[in-house]
């Protein structure tokens, strides 16, 4: 038996590492063209201001739309049809995808080839599942705040890149060179990753897999899933104009901003795979129930603050509390389902996150330009009180 135990741990933590480094690439190829897209859709012909805006909105959302209406479909068909074999298809995709980004000649081909992008890609997603029903139950929250690492790091680095990379080398080169980064995931994927045989249903209900799907556990983690982005998401639209209160001067003012950002960002990528492994010792639901406490109570003094400093301190600390809490929710989900379902249900919770990435700017606006900023802060802290005061609850059944 320990023969064969340790093959199965190289096989699982290879396909661990295969899957943050193709996660990691394909979210920076996202991401990455964010701070050049209003140039790139000058370059295609655009000059008039307001539609140079209009487009480079539409370009910029038409990947996120059309990756959240297809998890589902990518879900189910990796279930029937294997995990690796999705993953294969959204990094090739991906790759063929930004290349041909790259030799977009009018806006509207720019916005089709980003809606392409989405609907090919889902290799984060993809992953996700892979990792959630391959990894050891004992190790699965670990497993996955590594991957949640991976794929905060590439948000992070994306942006940050697409305001390096295009004056050296050019736009659509730097689309060419993402394209390129991307192919070499897909070649790692095809050949180091190895899905290991799925187990008979007989089996996975000997090792504790139900029969059934708990569907309300799963819907109570939808809605967690979708609230945890919310969350994080709401004081975009505001950040730049909350922190101009507190700091003298267009640049200074944009470099604070930025670096309230990037703080919440950083403490996530350092706390998930630490909070995973805790949760894979004291319980999934218990680290879900006390970071979403956390979150709120953490929340109430961003409204409060009296320098910028202390925004960006607190945001760090918020980004700690929240950075291994997806990886608890995916987790609760994979030992909720049976195996045969585990990637449909996970595509919900993806679509359900990207409700949570569109809702948490709207809300955050609209709230803030009705009845000013700082009851953004104070009503999200309310929204996740209430959803961690629900979870602390449904845990005690567990």
């Amino acid at each position: 038996m320990e023969q064969i135990a340790a093959p199965d741990a190289q096989i699982w933590k290879r396909n661990l590492w295969v899957c943050v480094l193709g996660s990691f690439s394909t979210i920076v190829a996202m991401t990455l063209l964010l701070p050049f897209l209003p140039l790139y859709v000058q370059q295609l012909g655009v000059t008039e201001p307001a539609a140079i805006a209009r487009w480079s909105g539409l370009a910029y959302g038409a990947t996120f739309l059309s990756a959240a209406l297809t998890a589902p479909l990518w879900g189910r068909l990796a279930d029937r049809y294997g995990r690796k074999l999705m993953l294969i298809r959204a990094s090739l995709g991906m790759a063929i995808a930004m290349a041909l980004i790259g030799m977009a000649t009018a806006p509207w081909q720019l916005v089709a080839l980003r809606l392409l992008a989405g609907l090919l890609g889902g290799y984060a997603s993809g992953s996700t599942i892979l990792v959630a029903s391959q990894t050891p139950k004992a190790q699965t929250g670990w497993a996955l705040g590594v991957l949640s690492s991976g794929i905060m790091a590439g948000n992070v680095v994306g942006p940050l890149l697409g305001g390096v990379l295009p004056p050296l080398i050019g736009i659509r080169h730097t689309f060419w060179l993402t394209g390129g980064v991307i192919f070499l995931a897909f070649l790692a994927t095809t050949f180091l990753l190895q899905e290991q045989p799925r187990q008979p249903a007989a089996q996975a209900r000997t090792d504790g897999e139900s029969g059934a799907v708990n569907h309300r556990v799963v819907r109570l983690m939808w809605l967690s899933g979708m609230l945890l982005i919310f969350a994080n998401m709401s004081i975009e639209p505001i950040i730049t104009l909350y922190v101009g209160q507190f700091v003298q001067g267009q640049q200074a003012t944009t470099v604070m901003a930025g670096l309230v950002m990037a703080a919440a960002a950083l403490g996530s990528i350092l706390s998930a795979p630490r909070l995973g492994k805790l949760a894979d010792r004291i319980g999934h639901w218990r680290v879900l129930s006390a970071g979403l406490l956390a979150c709120a109570l953490l929340l109430i003094p961003q409204a409060f603050i009296s320098a910028a400093w202390q925004l960006v301190a607190l945001r760090f600390l918020m980004g700690m509390a929240l950075g291994g809490l997806l990886p608890c929710v995916t987790a609760i989900i994979r030992h909720s389902v049976p195996e045969g379902q585990v990637g449909r249900m996970l595509g919900y919770s993806t679509s359900a996150q990207y409700i949570g990435q569109v809702s948490g700017p709207l809300t955050g606006g609209f709230v803030a330009g009705a009845f000013g900023m700082q009851p953004v802060f104070l009503l999200t802290a309310a929204v996740m009180l209430l959803c961690g005061a629900v979870n602390w609850q449904q845990s005690r059944r567990y």
